[in-house]
């Protein structure tokens, strides 16, 4: 996450940007409380001032930038905000393993294992940009397959958030073991068509990743 500049300018090109800032943030490369100055961000990723604005306004948006008397700030993470993120995720997710352990063909269950074959190589690697992205189309694909659509995209507006929550509780040694085999738990639930193993699987996932949280944040 070195370098964010973007020498060839695609025509998605505020995308692109929005992008990288938001694993920038999600990563770490930009501290909470850090200011966001937008000379040094245009230097930066090679955009117009224009571009890092709506950038800014997005992520204001997405609660992983905040605006202060002296300009934007990357936001901190706040327990409470932390909790309901979580009693959200506890709602939706489980009621969503559970629909789709009821209709999962051959076909979704091999995208689900592939995704989660994905999570633990990278997880061995601590590569937890790469294990966001594999655990992102793992939910996805259950949102989709158990007909959960909107469910999915409520999750997908927190999506920030539940990254920096997943890097920050994937930071704590146990949990790089116990959150991969908690999701392979999951997904051998719903893969044997057993909803509520699925869901308590699930339910039990977002608790011990709550209890991390709570650990780091509540302090």
């Amino acid at each position: 996450m070195g370098n964010l500049r973007i020498d060839s300018p695609p025509t998605t090109l505020r995308a692109i940007a929005l992008e990288r800032m938001r694993r920038a943030i999600i990563a770490g490369v930009f501290k909470p409380g850090q200011r966001l100055v937008e000379r040094t961000l245009c230097e930066q990723l090679g955009v117009s001032r224009s571009v890092i604005r709506e950038v800014i306004r997005h992520l204001d948006a997405e609660g992983l930038v905040m605006t202060t008397g002296q300009g934007p700030v990357v936001a901190k993470l706040a327990w409470d905000d932390a909790r309901q993120i979580y009693e959200i995720r506890a709602a939706l997710e489980s009621a969503a393993v559970e629909a789709c352990a009821r209709v999962a063909d051959a076909g979704v269950k091999a995208e689900l294992r592939a995704a989660v074959d994905e999570i633990e190589r990278r997880a061995a690697e601590r590569d937890w940009m790469a294990v966001l992205e594999a655990t992102e189309r793992f939910y996805d694909a259950i949102f989709t397959a158990g007909g959960h659509t909107v469910a999915g995209e409520i999750v997908r507006r927190l999506h920030g958030r539940v990254a920096q929550l997943r890097v920050l509780t994937l930071g704590s040694e146990n949990r790089r073991v116990t959150g991969p085999r908690r999701i392979r738990e999951i997904c051998e639930a719903i893969t044997a068509n057993d909803p509520e193993a699925a869901g308590a699987a699930c339910r039990t996932h977002i608790r011990e990743a709550c209890a991390i949280a709570e650990r780091l944040l509540a302090k």
